[in-house]
């Protein structure tokens, strides 16, 4: 059985109107650099064409792979199931609207050559592209929380949410055997789980455009994402 360079995990829901362009552009994107690879998505309980969408593509497109939730385990359940699953040497993970361009990968990938664990794409260095900047609202919400994961968790890192990130299989595997938060913190437990563990992490600008469909609510979740991260400090 042929070892595959690189698996991409694409946690998906209701997201008929962009997974067939985004798994489009991902396949042209790895074919032309003659990558071997697989795209595993997965679609957490969708109530609309999602898994129909990505059925159909898989009679055309070889080691694409759907998993599907019966029904809505949050995002970082979709991952989860995602990274589990995959059989690549390393594992991307990439939101389905491709907020971040696939091509982004080049920036990190040498890091994980160069010996680091996990390369994390981030929206907030200098040398980060934002071409449509967010609305301040999301930028001070964004703000807020990252205030809050510095003077809790001591995360040393500019932007822990960013859903472009790179890790190798092993390390994501033994990271998300684990997982305990399955909604958008998840993000925060794997990194905080990675620095309890002494995995070297890499943080890199990327390029990011902006979705005006994001589902995450700062200010109406933000009592909940204060006791989520509590709860991970103290491993609960």
């Amino acid at each position: 059985m042929e070892t595959l360079e690189l698996s991409v995990v694409i946690p998906a829901y209701n997201e008929e109107k962009r997974i067939q362009k985004t798994i489009s552009e991902i396949y042209g994107y790895f074919k032309n650099r003659k990558v071997s690879f697989e795209v595993i998505v997965v679609d957490d309980g969708s109530i609309d064409s999602t898994r129909e969408i990505v059925s159909s593509m898989m009679n055309e497109l070889p080691n694409l792979k759907l998993f599907v939730h019966s029904e809505n385990k949050g995002k970082g359940g979709a991952v989860q199931t995602g990274v589990l699953s995959a059989t690549g040497n390393m594992i991307l993970i990439s939101d389905a609207d491709l907020s971040t361009p696939v091509s982004e990968i080049e920036k990190m990938e040498h890091f994980i050559f160069e010996g680091y664990d996990i390369v994390i794409g981030s929206r907030k260095l200098k040398d980060s592209v934002i071409p449509v900047p967010q609305p301040w609202y999301r930028k001070l919400s964004g703000w807020m929380f990252l205030f809050f994961v510095r003077q809790i968790l001591k995360l040393p890192f500019s932007d822990t949410q960013c859903g472009f990130k790179l890790f190798k299989s092993g390390v994501a595997k033994e990271i998300f055997s684990n997982l305990r938060h399955k909604g958008f913190i998840f993000d925060v437990e794997v990194l905080f789980t990675a620095m309890q563990l002494k995995y070297r992490i890499k943080e890199v600008g990327v390029i990011w455009i902006n979705s005006p469909y994001s589902t995450v609510r700062f200010f109406r979740d933000s009592i909940r994402m204060f006791i989520d991260l509590i709860k991970i400090r103290f491993g609960k």
